[in-house]
């Protein structure tokens, strides 16, 4: 069956491409990626990716800062969704499902108390819950099969799904 670069508005024949490419030379795989954060003050910073516009971070005012931007657990929260859109969109389009719709809902239990230094404990998200939302005429067992095939490949899912070394150091 042949895939139109058209359904779902993806250029499937890019990441095929790129499949290929990998299964020829196994070490294209191994990439590396990066940001560069520069603070402006206050609570509010800014993350240069490749060559895109800024992207401001700031606190709510309830927690001391000037709510410019969504924090950074909202961002993470919104990395998984647009990392799960991406799944949903190539993995739709490579099954041939015509995706009308595709609304991901996140949200998750952060406790401030360690954040805050008030006790000792997770910093982080205790949960994060996902509702994904699709507008399709796929059968739902079509569905079923792409969002299997979508959460066991995610890149960010998986990294939040599992314990990742994490270097930080003051130079």
């Amino acid at each position: 069956m042949s895939i139109s670069t058209k359904l779902n508005d993806v250029a499937i024949e890019s990441v095929a491409g790129l499949a290929a490419k990998i299964t020829e030379a196994p070490d294209v795989a191994d990439t590396t990626w990066s940001a560069r954060v520069a603070w402006k003050g206050g609570f509010r910073s800014e993350a240069t990716i490749r060559e895109f516009a800024p992207v401001a971070s700031d606190e709510p005012a309830a927690l001391g800062g000037t709510d410019t931007g969504p924090n950074p657990v909202e961002q993470l929260l919104g990395a998984l969704g647009n990392c799960l859109a991406v799944g949903y969109a190539a993995n739709a389009t490579v099954a041939g499902i015509e995706l009308r719709d595709l609304n991901i809902d996140l949200d998750g239990d952060l406790d401030l108390h360690t954040f805050l230094g008030l006790r000792d404990g997770n910093a982080g998200y205790d949960t994060i819950r996902v509702q994904v939302h699709i507008d399709s005429d796929a059968t739902a067992e079509q569905l079923a099969d792409l969002h299997e095939k979508v959460i066991s490949t995610s890149p960010v899912g998986h990294t939040l799904g599992r314990t990742v070394p994490v270097a930080i150091d003051l130079v």
